[in-house]
């Protein structure tokens, strides 16, 4: 089977490692991919950087030439833009295994106010919340003097996992709300703000991988958004994740399934939406009760760093199945092991940060997985090209063992202007 993904981030490194191990793996294509993926598939850097109507005719010129029986769409970005449905609309790619949602389906992470409608229609539990535009932002001005502190922002659309502000006074909730709808604090995404309640608790992924009617429910993780220590700082796209996560118990795994997966699988089916794929469900453990934080529409990143290399079986036949309607004969064999994962960026991220730094010392690691997320290739040497450079991934009987495996290997990694938290991990360990 010749093999697809789109995307060029950690999360596609850790896809493409696994998919390359499957023995029904003939050829493996990665775009635009890193310099992680060029060990493991061969990468197409001029694809998948646009995804326009050019963009899109380019990826389907590409899938017909190279005979792609599976594509697997990793970033939200394609999917929001619709590139399963341009694939779905042509007659030439009618055969084509898609994992990725359409474009409605997408909408769930496209669009926060549009997954509070879905989650309200389909009783899913939730954060009470508001909408608001800069056509009626004096009334969310006052709809914030009304809230209960610490009051939470997010913007609409897609915002690369920063689009979210937890505003500890109202001057600052106003203020930022201000921001938003004023000054295109994160672009077009903050046309919408949507301000909802904060829960107190305890936060943690679940992953579903479902054809649209049947679901496997894929290991949790927990991640690490904030950028210091103790979680303070500004958002990112995540410092790092730890699967499984101690306080997620059975008894709440199921409450997870009855109250959320299910019914969200439900709603998805009567609002005739066509969802092949992976959904991230973003959840806070409130007092022991699951409550929806927000959807996405693909896997989380690190949190793919940890879970999948805790799958123990084949993942290239169960994506074939989701793409195709046949998941229901499928099933996970997923490791009792731990993973941890610490990511290593740029200096100055999530602001400013500078690109092309030569990385040394992954060779010399050993006893962990590194995957790539912003690297580049250039004569043999491995540069930085982002924020969020690397995830150094281990694996232990416990979490202590997982944590000192990743922290002794990000020892070995070197480039001018590392950062990575030497927290990771660490709440878990007293639970």
């Amino acid at each position: 089977m010749n093999v697809l993904i789109l995307g060029s981030g950690g999360r596609e490194h850790a896809l493409a490692w696994k998919i390359s191990q499957s023995p029904e793996c003939d050829q493996l294509f990665v775009a635009p991919g890193n310099a992680g993926t060029l060990q493991v598939a061969t990468n197409i850097p001029e694809l998948g950087k646009s995804f326009d109507s050019q963009g899109k005719h380019q990826i389907g010129e590409f899938i017909t030439k190279h005979d792609i029986q599976l594509l697997v769409v990793g970033p939200e970005a394609p999917l929001v833009a619709g590139i399963t449905d341009y694939l779905k609309e042509h007659e030439a790619f009618k055969e084509l295994a898609i994992v990725g949602p359409d474009m409605r389906g997408a909408t769930l992470e496209g669009s926060k106010d549009f997954a509070k409608e879905f989650m309200l229609k389909n009783k899913i539990p939730t954060a009470a919340s508001r909408t608001f535009t800069i056509d009626n932002i004096e009334e969310g001005l006052k709809f914030i003097q009304s809230k209960s502190l610490p009051i939470v922002l997010k913007a609409d659309g897609l915002a690369a996992g920063k689009g979210v502000i937890i505003s500890q006074t109202y001057e600052d909730a106003q203020a930022n709300l201000k921001d938003m709808l004023l000054n295109d604090k994160f672009g077009s995404a903050s046309n919408k703000v949507v301000i909802e309640d904060y829960l107190k608790g305890i936060e943690l992924s679940v992953f579903v991988l479902t054809d649209g009617k049947d679901y496997l429910i894929l290991p949790e993780a927990k991640d690490y958004k904030r950028i210091g220590e103790n979680d303070t700082g500004p958002n990112t796209g995540g410092m790092g994740a730890v699967s499984p996560v101690p306080f997620a118990d059975e008894n709440f795994l199921k409450k997870v399934e009855e109250r959320i997966v299910k019914p969200t699988i439900k709603g998805l089916q009567a609002a005739h939406i066509d969802y092949r794929g992976f959904l991230f469900i973003g959840l806070m453990n409130v007092n022991g009760d699951p409550f929806v934080i927000e959807y996405n529409v693909r896997m989380g990143d690190p949190e793919t760093q940890v879970v999948v290399p805790r799958i123990e079986n084949d993942i290239l036949p169960i994506l074939f199945a989701t793409a195709n309607q046949r998941l229901a004969s499928e099933r996970l064999k997923i490791s009792k092991e731990i993973a941890s994962t610490v990511v290593m960026v740029a200096e100055g991220y999530p602001d400013a940060y500078q690109k092309g730094k030569e990385i040394t010392g992954i060779t010399d690691v050993s006893e962990a997985l590194v995957f790539h997320a912003g690297t580049r290739d250039e004569n043999e040497k491995v540069l930085t090209n982002g924020g969020r450079v690397l995830a150094v991934t281990g694996t232990g009987k416990n979490i202590q063992e997982a944590l000192d495996k990743s922290y002794s290997s990000v020892q070995k990694i070197v480039w001018d202007g590392y950062y990575y938290r030497k927290d990771i991990g660490q709440d878990l360990l007293t639970l």
